[in-house]
């Protein structure tokens, strides 16, 4: 709902029945004979959640102590604005109504005479309404700071990163003789599928291949055992290939390692 007056409009001017300012002069009536479409005007009212809003709010502007409510002021003010709203032809919510009923009430009982000596007093007519009032700001002011808070979607944006480890971690599983049988059969295999395209080299040093496998492994990294492998050797290259590795393996100059079961199998020099 909307019930403040409208842009131009002062409220002590409408106190006094002015219905418009128009350049610093106060009209108290329409002009005869005028007409505005109601498409012409724009009037800007402020806000309001219900009654308790509205009643907070001239509470609020005024700097008025909530706990010594002037329900007398309050009340004309409330109903100032109700009429503003009607004559704005505004729908008009039944909270309104019943609030502006609940103020009349208080208003009278506060005109009552206070009770005689010895008689029991009574309760504050203000007291429930100054509680729902208290009740309601508190509410107000944990909503509007939530509201403040930063939202997802509104205020920030997750953005979603893959930041890869520079020292991945290394697992390095114990290589048994049966594995290192399984790869060469795996390598022979690979051998004998291409036989007749191969070549047969006339020598292969042992001790020569264990030279260039030191040389592929000098860097300290890991290598893959079935680069020492290699199908144009045929079947004798890869047997001396294989005695190489055991070799080196033998006088603990290459470490041999398998992540998992069945993955690739990879050497490198052993660490002094």
């Amino acid at each position: 709902m909307s019930e403040a007056p409208a842009s131009g409009t002062s409220e002590a001017n409408l106190g006094t029945g002015a219905r418009a300012v128009v350049g610093g002069k106060a009209f108290d009536q329409w002009p005869e004979g005028l007409y505005i479409p109601p498409e012409a005007l724009e009037v800007v009212l402020e806000g309001f959640e219900g009654p308790l809003d509205l009643l907070l709010h001239l509470i609020r502007r005024q700097n008025i102590d909530i706990l010594d409510l002037p329900v007398a002021d309050i009340t004309r003010q409330y109903m100032n604005y109700i009429e503003l709203m009607q004559q704005m032809q505004l729908d008009l919510a039944a909270d309104y109504l019943v609030m502006a009923t609940m103020l009349a009430e208080i208003k009278s009982r506060m005109l009552l005479p206070r009770p005689g000596p010895g008689e029991e007093e009574e309760e504050d007519p203000r007291a429930a309404l100054i509680k729902r009032l208290q009740e309601y700001e508190r509410f107000r002011n944990a909503a509007e700071n939530l509201d403040d808070r930063p939202r997802v979607e509104r205020d920030l944006y997750l953005v979603y990163a893959r930041v890869e480890d520079p020292n991945p971690p290394k697992e390095e599983t114990p290589v048994d003789l049966e594995d290192l049988v399984t790869a060469m059969r795996s390598a022979m295999l690979s051998a004998a599928r291409r036989e007749h395209l191969q070549m047969v080299p006339e020598t292969f040093s042992v001790r020569e291949r264990m030279t260039q496998i030191l040389e592929r492994v000098r860097s300290g990294e890991y290598v893959s055992l079935q680069d020492f492998f290699s199908p144009d050797e045929g079947r004798k290259g890869l047997v001396v290939s294989f005695i190489a590795v055991l070799e080196l393996v033998r006088d603990n100059v290459l470490v041999v390692t398998q992540n998992e079961p069945f993955a690739p199998i990879h050497v490198k020099v052993k660490s002094a």
